[in-house]
């Protein structure tokens, strides 16, 4: 893909994670595995996606008064130890079983949104 692409790409993306608080990994991930990038280089260069927007959606929600600094926080420091596990949890799965794995959190997570 080229630059315009991944820009285009970039905003939709950015506009769906400020929206729905998800981070955006849930539709950068299929978009590097579509591009051919292995699992493990899909999620490690997602983070990198993910960090670019949630600080501009931080701040947008922030002039907006929409953040709970403390419990944002407190969900932050239990995900430093989750996200050090995970990583290294990830390099023991092949891309094949990650994307059943990922398909399948997707899967529940709509399930479980559409019929709360």
């Amino acid at each position: 893909m080229n630059w315009a692409t991944l820009l285009f790409f970039g905003t939709a993306i950015g506009i769906g994670a400020s929206f729905t608080g998800l981070g955006g990994g849930f539709l950068v991930v299929p978009i590097l595995l579509f591009m051919g990038y292995d699992a493990q280089k899909a999620v490690g260069t997602s983070f990198v996606t993910i960090l670019v927007i949630s600080g501009s959606a931080l701040l947008a929600h922030g002039k907006l008064h929409n953040v709970d600094v403390k419990t944002g926080l407190l969900l932050g420091l239990g995900g430093l130890a989750g996200a050090q596990l995970g990583a290294q949890l990830l390099e023991h799965v092949s891309t094949g079983q990650f994307r059943k794995i990922f398909a399948l959190v997707l899967f529940g997570l709509a399930c479980y949104l559409f019929f709360k």
